[in-house]
């Protein structure tokens, strides 16, 4: 290559090294699932960059925890991946500002009018089964803990260390109130095992270890469309399914407050809203039925949603995880 060649293409490169360090980094706070190659990360990163003439930088890890323990020294714009077992916590840190967005046209089955934390996707919580393997699946939750102790093999998740245990417990306590310990008591002995999260307790089951695992409606899709694979199921219970929703919230201490609301205002977007779809297999926030891959708009669903407002779930916690552990310890 001749000198003067050599030259024009490092001062090319100084160029751009340049202007990409004069572009303002907004950063974002995520689960290790949200920001893998398989989740959503990636495309929202290139999604949002294309429209904020910016650099946006997830941090992947346990996201309320590392906020509170930074204070109001957090490196932290913008945390996504929250749920509402944590956002009693995370409002009494006074750490985080109003989202600024129009939650009144939101496709979800609840009423969302939190100024703070603003719900990006939402499931509900079910018990998966392989309907080639388990021919007599319960029709109700009822008929699920009056079946004999030994009719299922199921594996659920601990309420200590994983969302959807703790949404378990506060689905039997919504269902039962003060017979949730008699119907613990009853569940108990058709739980295989208990593992710490979800991805431990899903993989048992697709191993054929377990006939039911505690998951979500929405988990037959990602049979459906990634491996077409209908032969798993989620029992539709008429008692009601537990809402999941996960949220975003921007943080009052942002260096850039400008590009943090400007990707709250991404998270509800026709863009954002369709990637979440087959990136994190659940139902978008804002996107019209119609507007779903066929596979979603076909899922069995409950017909009713029950969900526990953040204070009254927040009061039933700790009786709820009792009558779980002394179901447990016998």
């Amino acid at each position: 290559m001749k000198p003067t060649l050599m030259l024009a293409g490092a001062l090319s490169l100084i160029a751009t090294m340049a202007a990409a360090q004069d572009k303002p980094v907004l950063t974002v706070y995520a689960p290790d699932y949200f920001t893998s190659e398989w989740g959503p990360g990636p495309a929202i990163e290139k999604g949002f960059e294309a429209r904020c003439d910016c650099t946006l930088k997830f941090v992947a890890g346990d996201v309320l925890p590392r906020v509170m323990l930074e204070g109001d020294k957090t490196k932290a714009d913008v945390v996504i991946g929250l749920n509402t077992d944590v956002t009693a916590k995370a409002r009494a840190t006074g750490l985080f500002a109003p989202h600024n967005e129009d939650t009144s046209d939101l496709t979800m089955p609840v009423k969302w009018t939190d100024p703070i934390f603003l719900p990006f996707d939402w499931s509900d919580l079910a018990f998966v089964y392989d309907k080639t393997k388990l021919k007599n699946p319960p029709h109700s939750f009822q008929e699920l803990l009056d079946a004999p102790d030994d009719a299922y093999k199921i594996v659920i998740e601990d309420p200590r260390s994983s969302i959807a245990g703790l949404s378990l417990l506060l689905w039997v306590k919504d269902i039962y109130g003060d017979k949730a310990g008699e119907a613990w008591a009853k569940l108990a002995p058709k739980v295989l095992t208990v593992t710490p999260g979800w991805s431990e307790a899903y993989g048992m089951f697709t191993d054929g270890e377990a006939d039911m695992v505690l998951s979500y409606v929405t988990s037959p899709a990602y049979h459906i469309m990634a491996e077409k694979d209908d032969s798993k199921v989620a029992a539709i219970f008429p008692e009601g399914h537990y809402l999941t929703p996960e949220l975003a919230a921007q943080l009052k201490t942002s260096k850039h407050p400008k590009l943090a609301q400007a990707f709250m205002d991404y998270i509800l977007s026709p863009e954002f809203q369709k990637m979440i779809v087959t990136a994190n297999w659940s139902f978008p926030a804002k996107l019209p039925h119609d507007q779903l891959p066929e596979v979603f708009r076909d899922l069995p669903m409950p017909d009713k949603t029950l969900y526990l407002p953040e204070a009254e779930a927040e009061k039933l916690r700790g009786p709820a995880l009792d009558e779980w552990q002394r179901a447990f310890a016998r």
